[in-house]
């Protein structure tokens, strides 16, 4: 009986944590980018670009991580034609470096701002920001032509 107890036990134990959302370290990536890690869109390596890296991960574990939020769209935007094996209902996160912290942010609750004149690893990048208010103060000091929501994005706002 106590054996029956104990397994029941261990498996609880191990659903609870298998089922939790994954927390991170606020100042870094939510997975560690390796050094031979390309972006799958332009394939440049992005481990030296820690203040513009952004990461998709999926459910099953594997992720995609880019130079700038700009090739993270492009790719998101697209996913069957970088990746023709999942779709976005198999992402489990988005992560982009917001621009005044540098820390890894949800992608999904940023704010972009595109045209500026701050310029990421391959130019023109839509710059993640954490706040409106912060965004407004950007768009002033950078030149700024747009303010965009995550769900904003389109490709036209890519080129």
């Amino acid at each position: 009986m106590r054996r029956i107890n104990r397994f029941f036990f261990g498996m609880i134990i191990m659903l609870s944590f298998s089922l939790s959302p994954i927390t991170y370290g606020a100042d870094k990536m939510p997975l560690e980018v390796k050094q031979d890690d390309k972006c799958p869109v332009c394939g440049m390596f992005v481990a030296k670009y820690k203040n513009w890296l952004s990461q998709i991960i999926y459910k099953d574990g594997t992720y995609a991580v880019f130079d700038g939020p700009k090739d993270m769209f492009k790719y998101y935007l697209n996913i069957g034609n970088y990746n023709p094996s999942k779709k976005s209902s198999d992402i489990a996160a988005i992560y982009v470096t917001e621009y005044y912290s540098t820390k890894a942010m949800d992608a999904r609750q940023m704010i972009f701002v595109l045209g500026s004149d701050v310029y990421g690893p391959m130019g023109d990048e839509l710059i993640p920001i954490a706040s409106e208010k912060a965004a407004g103060e950007f768009m002033k000091d950078h030149k700024g032509e747009k303010i965009l929501r995550f769900h904003e994005v389109n490709t036209g706002h890519l080129k």
